[in-house]
């Protein structure tokens, strides 16, 4: 009996020093498991993080299946020490059944977020991160089989540890000035780039891999991963923007059931700009999206679709800095006027309720825009609305500014939109004759006056009886107009005359009564 005893002393000693030895992994793996459990459900916004711990090869397979290597969750501060934030081997140095393994272990380590506001601070892991991520990268790239559902979970893991954060608002005032972006040339770079730019790569390959299968990613690719995805094209780095209108095109793409879904979450980013902020950096963006999206709508379109030109994209017209998304909005105008070409009434009169009265700049944009909806407008559309849009051009055409008159008198130069003038000329002729013949007489350029000769002249070639008749009625108009002129002037002297009259009368009766009232009191 006291061998027995005395043979386990050395064993249970054995056991205890083998347990403090790895106490430090033991810890670790608990606090990973707790950290995993408590992220659940959270925003991953930023300095939420996972530093991967450097286990033996046995225990993490081990670890892996169970998924207790999660990482520590933790915030990145000063205190926060990295002994054990090391490097993992490589995909090369690794057997092919171990790859989707190191391929987990290596997303988790890079759920870290790294501080980049302070460029000399944790140096060595910083760039441990990007070496791993390009690892990523590569692996993702060339990988043959199917992701697993646990990979997709873990790559959507480390995917909005790393992209979901808050952006720190920058004062925009007296940014913006007749729709110009004065900061245009210097747009703001986020510090964290190094890192963020390979994250976006790795998901944009994921979501683009054939390997990548939707019916499982839609699970982690849900309704709440885009809104937050979307929330991101608000940032000032439009590196950024760039990569997140990519991604997003391929996910409307590879996931129909999210396409209804996607529209409408746009759609709410638009009513709040143009109602509410007049502040969204990534409106182009989302223009650029729309408009290959709207390239794809089945025809005849679906009245979801129309309501959504009349409803969001017409009024997009009415901020201030529309200089900042005009072309790709002009684009998907087109594209919704080439599609349905009964559409083009709509946008016409769209166009002129929003057109801008005081900002030049403004109206050349509308200008052109216009000139590309009128060549796919056909001519029953055109008729219906030609005596407002024409009317409007009248008064382009008299604009002091000569950039607003010399672009309404470019529209006489594309081929189809003078057909479309000349087939209704004589409904046009009589709404914009004066305002040649103003231009004629009084402009002040000297390039408007002779574009202005020369569109003159096609109407008088044209059709000479019809340009005498405008020509006789603006004469007519204008002796009228002087007749009542000096009529008004004759009116507004007799008005004069009388009150001076009035005034001396009231002063002849009020000098009597003091005279009276002096005599009284003596």
């Amino acid at each position: 009996m006291l061998k027995q005893l005395l043979g386990k002393l050395p064993r249970k000693s054995s056991k205890s020093t083998a347990n403090r030895d790895h106490g430090g992994n033991h810890t670790a793996n608990s606090n990973a498991s707790t950290g995993s459990r408590s992220s659940n459900g959270k925003s991953a916004n930023s300095n939420i993080s996972s530093v991967a711990v450097n286990n033996s090869a046995p225990d993490v397979s081990q670890n892996l299946g169970n998924r207790i290597h999660q990482g520590v969750n933790s915030k990145l501060n000063g205190d926060l020490g990295f002994s054990q934030y090391e490097g993992l081997p490589g995909f090369k140095d690794v057997p092919s059944s171990e790859k989707q393994n190191l391929f987990i272990r290596k997303l988790n380590m890079c759920c870290v977020v790294f501080d980049f506001t302070e460029p000399m601070k944790n140096l060595k892991e910083k760039e441990i991160k990007r070496q791993t991520l390009q690892e990523l990268v590569d692996y993702v790239t060339s990988v043959s089989g199917k992701f697993s559902e646990t990979a997709m979970q873990e790559v959507m893991k480390m995917v909005s540890a790393n992209l979901f954060r808050t952006f720190t608002p920058q004062p925009r005032e007296n940014k913006v000035v007749d729709g110009v972006d004065l900061e245009e040339d210097e747009p703001s770079m986020d510090s964290a780039w190094p890192h963020l730019q390979i994250v976006y790569e790795l998901f944009l390959r994921f979501v683009s891999s054939a390997e990548t299968d939707a019916k499982l990613a839609k699970r982690y690719i849900d309704q709440s991963f885009i809104l937050k995805l979307l929330d991101l094209f608000d940032s000032e780095d439009p590196r950024e923007r760039e990569y997140l209108k990519t991604i997003l095109h391929r996910i409307y793409g590879k996931f129909m059931v999210h396409r209804p879904f996607i529209r409408k979450a746009i759609n709410s980013i638009f009513y709040q700009f143009i109602f509410e902020t007049e502040k969204y950096n990534g409106i182009a963006e989302l223009l650029e999206i729309l408009g290959s999206i709207i390239n794809g709508f089945a025809l005849p379109l679906k009245e979801e679709h129309k309501m959504f030109l009349v409803r969001a994209m017409i009024p997009l017209h009415k901020p201030r800095c529309l200089a900042m998304y005009h072309q790709p909005l002009s684009y998907c105008i087109t594209q919704f006027v080439e599609k349905d070409c009964k559409l083009a009434d709509t946008v016409i009169r769209g166009l002129l309720k929003y057109w801008p009265i005081t900002n030049s700049s403004k109206e050349v944009m509308f200008l052109n825009e216009l000139e590309e909806v009128l060549e796919a407008t056909q001519p029953p559309e055109f008729q219906r609305c030609m005596v407002p849009l024409f009317q409007q051009l009248a008064r382009c055409l008299n604009s002091s500014h000569f950039q607003v008159a010399e672009r309404a008198l470019f529209l006489w130069n594309n081929d189809p939109i003078e057909n479309l003038i000349i087939q209704n000329r004589k409904v046009i002729l009589p709404i914009i004759f004066p305002a040649l013949e103003k231009n004629v007489r009084n402009h002040w350029n000297q390039a408007v006056r002779s574009l202005t000769l020369n569109v003159r002249k096609i109407f008088e070639d044209l059709d000479h009886e019809l340009f005498n008749e405008c020509l006789l009625k603006f004469q007519e108009d204008e002796e009228k107009e002087v007749e009542i002129k000096a009529r008004r002037e004759a009116a507004w002297k007799r008005l004069e005359e009388i009150a001076t009259q009035k005034a001396a009368s009231d002063a002849m009766v009020v000098a009597p009564r003091k005279a009276l009232t002096c005599s009284a009191s003596g």
